[in-house]
């Protein structure tokens, strides 16, 4: 082991396996420095019968930049997964997160004003003072229109997120 380096890191996960590649050809010297048995923090993965099992929990690398795509794809191969979950609520499958689609399916509605819009009345039309489950808990959380606004109880609410979502964000 050599007495001096340019770049010492703590830790070798992704984020500094990344940093010390990107250092390496600068022609640095780094030493890493990792207090676990394995490299690659918490993306470790072992092969236990032919079977990757992720040690700390699924773990999902997604990007839109084709320049990080390739980047990470000089390495290994990654397929391009992509992450669909849904839920199943009253016997009726949703998509997760919530999107256009997920509206149409409880609503019928086709735009984020009109999602927005049936979110209010489904709001103000509920009086739930003692709520039952989670969904008259996230029912419960928000208050009626206040003027163009929505009064907001708290900051946790489902409901309310998804309006600032349809008011603040591009839905596409």
């Amino acid at each position: 082991m050599k007495n001096h380096y340019d770049v010492i890191l703590v830790g070798a996960g992704l984020s500094n396996a990344v940093l010390a590649y990107r250092l390496i050809g600068l022609g640095k010297s780094v030493l890493v420095i990792e207090k676990r048995n394995h490299i690659a923090g918490n993306c470790y993965t072992e092969n236990k019968d032919n079977i990757d099992v992720h040690k700390y929990g699924a773990h999902i690398f997604h990007t839109s930049n084709k320049e990080v795509w390739n980047f990470i794809n000089q390495f290994c191969e990654f397929n391009n997964f992509v992450n669909s979950p849904i839920a199943n609520y009253k016997g009726e499958l949703y998509n997760l997160p919530f999107n256009m689609n997920t509206f149409y399916q409880l609503y019928g509605v086709i735009t984020p004003q009109q999602a927005k819009d049936k979110i209010i009345k489904e709001t103000t039309k509920e009086n739930i003072t003692k709520p039952k489950n989670l969904e008259e808990q996230a029912i419960s959380i928000t208050s009626s229109r206040n003027s163009s606004a929505v009064g907001i109880k708290s900051v946790s609410s489902l409901l309310s997120i998804i309006l600032y979502l349809l008011t603040n964000c591009q839905v596409l």
